[in-house]
């Protein structure tokens, strides 16, 4: 019984609820599994399957199968869960629906086009996710307490890497690791009043009628957004990617009122309400950077040679630096270091413009001079940058690629540990499957080792 592919993005799938209407003439739902008092649907499998599809996933030739032991599996871990009351929140479950609907909202334009193609009020596409959502969490909340307290060590590390063929081993393209120590220079008291007059005029504009929100938005905003949306944002009232101070500003709003200037850790923005529906509102803003001078960028590369200069003698180490002085909200939570899709290892094309000239003049260990950049925002820095280490091309090999390789090696023991979990649990479980799914590969296992299963249909 093969519950490793718990462990797989897959797993994260399980409970999503496709938002397009079922097609004209389908078959009839109907139950295909039941495990305890959790049954499991033959459209909740379609779904899924649906949508692995538009998020482009390659699926094998056995997906219903996998999929319905993979929701078996999670049916088997929510019962735990539940009996060991693992706490689960209301407001856990409100966070991660909020989330699914932006991401729906954003795959298909609007919320008004996403109610089109449901079919479904936002409430009610929320409310259809609900119990798949609380049923991820809880199975989550088990899996992690079979196997949180799982460790590997330097042998078992090395024993799985020697198993691995020679000819299997992947082949790494050079990957670096690199922190960043970043300053944003403040901008004059001057440059401030200034963006506020230039905000000032435009909604002094806009009010009047002689000038258009979003046509202004286009012309004048600073935010790099704006090319692709005219200034106008969709937004829930509970996200927490977005400023705070911008976000309690926009709801402050009645529909149709801008607001007067304000201050974000952006810059100076105006905010126009376009419409509101409970928690949800679309937004127009215009964002003015205030204008950084040579003085302020010199006064924050003085900082950073400051920094740069205990960081070479030794008398300060990075993390407390990034910690003290870093404004990069982000790397305060990494260390300092960036992050890509391998964690910490970027390839040279992962690097961003401004990054590249400065890494071809280091060396392994050591830190740049202050230099300026820009940032995804548009937003002028200033930056120290540390090569941590640099892999040459190569196969895989325990001395440059430990950490991944252990990393591997843990989540095949947590894999071990879940299935020896599911083989004890399975016979105080009762299940059942239908027929047509009963000749999957695996399936057979949770049928004979629940003592109290009922074979038939």
């Amino acid at each position: 019984m093969k519950i490793k592919l718990l462990l797989t993005a897959v797993f994260f799938q399980i409970g999503l609820v496709s938002v397009a209407q079922p097609p004209q003439g389908m078959l009839v739902d109907k139950i295909v599994a039941v495990v305890g008092d959790k049954i499991i649907l033959k459209s909740d499998i379609e779904n899924s399957l649906a949508d692995m599809r538009r998020q482009g996933m390659e699926l094998p030739p056995d997906a219903k199968c996998l999929t319905l032991q993979q929701m078996m599996g999670v049916k088997a871990l929510v019962l735990q869960a539940e009996k060991d009351s693992l706490p689960i929140t209301d407001e856990e479950i409100d966070a991660e629906l909020d989330n699914r609907i932006r991401y729906y909202i954003s795959a298909y334009g609007t919320k008004d086009e996403l109610e089109r193609v449901a079919g479904k009020s936002i409430y009610q596409l929320k409310e259809d996710q609900r119990t798949g959502i609380r049923d991820q969490k809880l199975a989550s909340a088990m899996r992690d307490k079979v196997v949180g307290h799982i460790k590997i060590t330097p042998n078992e590390t090395r024993k799985y890497f020697e198993s691995i063929p020679t000819d299997s081993l992947p082949y790494y393209e050079t990957e670096v690791e690199l922190g960043q120590i970043v300053v944003y220079p403040k901008a004059s008291r001057e440059a401030e009043e200034y963006s506020i007059e230039q905000l000032n005029e435009y909604k002094k504009q806009i009010e009047s009628g002689s000038r258009d929100f979003k046509n202004m938005a286009e012309l004048y905003s600073d935010d790099p957004g704006v090319k692709q949306n005219g200034g106008t944002y969709e937004i829930n009232r509970s996200q927490k990617d977005l400023d705070p101070t911008w976000l309690s500003k926009a709801f402050s709003l009645k529909v149709g009122q801008i607001s007067n200037p304000f201050k974000s850790k952006f810059g100076y923005h105006i905010i126009q309400m376009v419409s509101r529906a409970g928690e949800d509102a679309v937004v127009r803003h215009i964002l003015k950077i205030p204008q950084i001078t040579a003085t302020e960028t010199k006064e924050a590369i003085d900082k950073l040679d400051s920094v740069r200069a205990n960081l070479i003698a030794g008398t300060l180490d990075f993390g407390t630096a990034v910690s003290r002085y870093s404004n990069d909200d982000a790397s305060k939570f990494t260390g300092g270091m960036l992050q890509g899709q391998n964690g910490t290892y970027l390839t040279i094309d992962q690097l961003d413009k401004d990054m590249i000239p400065v890494y071809n003049t280091l060396k392994v260990g050591e830190y740049s001079q202050p230099v300026e950049f820009t940032d995804e925002r548009g937003k002028k820095g200033v930056r120290i940058v540390y090569l941590k280490t640099r892999t040459d091309p190569h196969r895989e090999n325990l001395k440059d690629d430990y950490n991944r390789i252990a990393t591997r090696a843990l989540e095949i023991k947590k894999d071990q540990a879940i299935e020896d979990w599911f083989r004890k649990k399975i016979t105080t479980y009762y299940i059942r499957v239908d027929d047509e799914y009963k000749k999957c590969d695996g399936i057979d296992k949770w049928i004979s080792g629940a003592t109290h299963s009922l074979n038939e249909k």
